[in-house]
């Protein structure tokens, strides 16, 4: 299966297009499912909440800040989860990710009240921290800058590929397993959704390697090629002066205004995600099975949106732009969807084009932070962005609730998300001009690099 056009490389590098096709073809579709899984793991307890509420007397309010807490325990240990990535190797730092969180996951069947909910939630983020910017730096051991957008947004598939299936089946989930050996559906969907993150952390440690100077199903020749490329790139950064220490990260002012948009963006992704099924239930759909149907539709628009502006982004050699006019377009969307709430096919049409702006602009967005750090400073910057960009995932999904509750209406929450992506596509244009990727066109040799170490 290709992943990268050929349109992507010069006639003369065909080699060098077929070995990165090979990598890709080997590593994102697992990748892939395992962020899949993640992001279900995530975000399944929008849907338990339609049954769960009830049960052990959960508020919109008290859901909204417990769908949220998870963020909390994940920012606290996001960076020194990624800094653990890059000195242990990710095949196992990824797989202890990715056991513990399943046990954890599938642990909130037993939740009874409030407070096991929120200690759950939170005890989940810390266990799942750093597998997300992991996988981001993990990415940039095997792939050159000029890839980055697509491959990110191939990962990106996760977020949602998670809503397309997601939806479907945690509906048929609760509505098959309800009552079964005692449990309520909710119960059945923590567990047959949250053990297979287990099970996939088992298969990465044996599956993965920690980078391509370790990857026996590449050949010797494609090592080096990959391996003098990366190491020739990671020099280039050097010797133009691109930050390489820890400190350099957290100076860089790019890093933290780009932290911003990824706040604004992955805010309103989670936000939808976690309070889709609610709105679709208020649009009239009280069946859970179609119910989960009509979320699939905004995440299968997503889903092409990000292959179709990342490929644009990668082809012009362009991140800022693609990822303001994706900002405004996700905006555009939810205030739609607000403003004709009354209306169930314009509202869903609403939240599509909103969804399909907020994925593609983080796909585009992902592919800048390896382009001016390097070493530790990749790994520590990465895990900023996504400390602060979850801290949207804890208050965007809080502040529909609480709107909700309030108005006993989802549109001012709507609007509140509007405006952050508004800001985040805003922040984007102020950005200090960005040095453009390093340009390797072929492998040369080069002075060992921090990134050698990971190779």
């Amino acid at each position: 299966m290709i992943y990268l056009p050929r349109s992507n490389f010069p006639a003369e590098h065909e080699a060098e297009w077929r070995v990165y096709n090979k990598i890709a073809a080997r590593l994102l579709p697992f990748l892939l499912v395992l962020y899949v899984i993640s992001f279900l793991d995530r975000v399944n307890v929008g849907f338990a909440k339609l049954q769960m509420s009830v049960d052990i007397g959960l508020s919109d309010a008290a859901f909204g800040f417990g769908a949220g807490v998870f963020f909390l325990g994940y920012c606290v240990c996001e960076i020194p989860s990624n800094l653990a990535l890059q000195r242990f190797g990710a095949k196992i730092w990824i797989a202890r990710i990715m056991i513990v969180w399943g046990l954890i996951s599938a642990g909130l069947m037993f939740v009874t009240n409030e407070t096991q909910f929120y200690v759950l939630r939170f005890l989940l983020g810390i266990s799942e921290a750093g597998f997300y910017p992991g996988i981001i730096l993990y990415l940039t051991y095997w792939f050159p800058s000029r890839l980055r957008s697509q491959i990110c947004a191939i990962f990106f598939l996760g977020i949602a590929f998670s809503g397309v299936i997601g939806g479907p089946l945690s509906g048929w989930i609760m509505h098959t397993f309800s009552g079964a050996y005692g449990l309520h559906g909710w119960q059945w969907l923590f567990l047959l959704e949250g053990l297979p993150a287990t099970l996939g952390g088992i298969v990465a440690f044996f599956y993965l390697d920690d980078g391509p100077a370790k990857a026996k199903w590449l050949t010797d020749g494609e090592r080096h090629m990959v391996v003098d490329a990366l190491i020739a790139e990671e020099a280039k950064k050097k010797a133009a002066g691109y930050g390489h220490r820890f400190l350099d990260a957290i100076k860089d002012i790019n890093v933290w205004l780009l932290a911003i948009t990824n706040f604004s963006l992955l805010g309103g992704t989670y936000g939808l995600s976690f309070w889709l099924p609610q709105i679709v239930k208020d649009l009239g759909v009280n069946n859970l099975l179609f119910n989960g149907l009509l979320t699939a539709i905004p995440f299968t628009c997503g889903s092409i949106a990000m292959i179709v502006v990342g490929k644009s982004s990668d082809r012009h050699d362009e991140r800022k732009w693609h990822t303001t006019i994706c900002a405004f377009v996700g905006a555009a969307g939810l205030v739609l969807s607000g403003v004709f709430g009354h209306n169930p096919y314009v509202s869903l049409f609403g939240l599509s084009v909103a969804v399909s702006g907020a994925l593609a602009g983080l796909a585009v967005m992902w592919a800048l932070p390896a382009t001016i750090l390097t070493g530790a400073a990749a790994a520590a910057g990465i895990a900023l962005m996504a400390t602060i960009g979850n801290l949207g995932g804890y208050t965007m999904p809080f502040i529909l609730g609480w709107a909700r509750q309030l108005t006993q209406q989802v549109e001012f929450g709507l609007y509140a998300m509007a405006m952050m992506m508004v800001i985040g596509g805003l922040v984007m244009l102020v950005i200090p001009k960005l040095r453009r990727p390093v340009a390797v066109s072929a492998p040369v040799p080069a002075e060992p690099s921090p990134v050698a170490s990971t190779l």
